[in-house]
């Protein structure tokens, strides 16, 4: 197994540890009366999330992509940087952070960590990951096929917690 491999499988064990907090949140949101929004788009959310790894692994080997230096360290480096903005997002949020749009009303927003210099801060990061990820390996087929699937996922979405928000969280004072 060669480390890009490794690399991909420690994003995958990544991912699967998310949604082990995310279903976590998901229970103490729902106990508190969270809602949530726009279930219709989290299954396609989760087959592109889950096809940008199986793109990595299959276009690097199929497509026999070499490592280049000049390219994948740097992309290793925002890989690994998007990984660290990810989890600082999930630990500011704390239990109200999760992959699906469940927000709890009258809770007031985060203004913390990530989110004092970003709306949006995980974002940035699915972003970045989703351009540095494939391209560690010159898997660039992925990377491209990855952002232009998710920009309108991206659009839907960020529609989605605006409004999402708008309806639940009280004005600032």
């Amino acid at each position: 197994m060669n480390s890009y491999t490794v690399l991909i499988l420690l994003v995958a064990g990544e991912r699967l540890a998310e949604l082990a907090v995310a279903r976590r949140n998901t229970t103490w949101s729902l106990a508190r009366g969270g809602v949530e929004f726009g279930r219709g788009h989290y299954p396609t959310m989760v087959v592109l999330h889950t096809g940008l790894l199986i793109g990595c692994l299959a276009e690097s080997q199929l497509a026999h992509r070499a490592f280049l230096p000049a390219l994948g360290w740097p992309m290793l480096a925002l890989a690994l940087g998007a990984q660290a903005l990810r989890w600082w997002c999930i630990s500011t949020l704390g239990p109200r952070w999760n992959t699906r749009v469940i927000v709890v009303p009258g809770l007031p927003l985060v203004a913390a960590g990530p989110y004092r210099l970003l709306k949006h801060p995980n974002y940035l990061a699915v972003v970045v990951e989703g351009v540095a990820l494939p391209l560690v390996h010159s898997a660039w087929l992925t990377a491209l096929c990855f952002t232009l699937l998710n920009l309108p996922l991206l659009a839907t979405r960020l529609r989605c917690e605006t409004l999402a928000l708008r309806r639940c969280v009280p004005e600032p004072a």
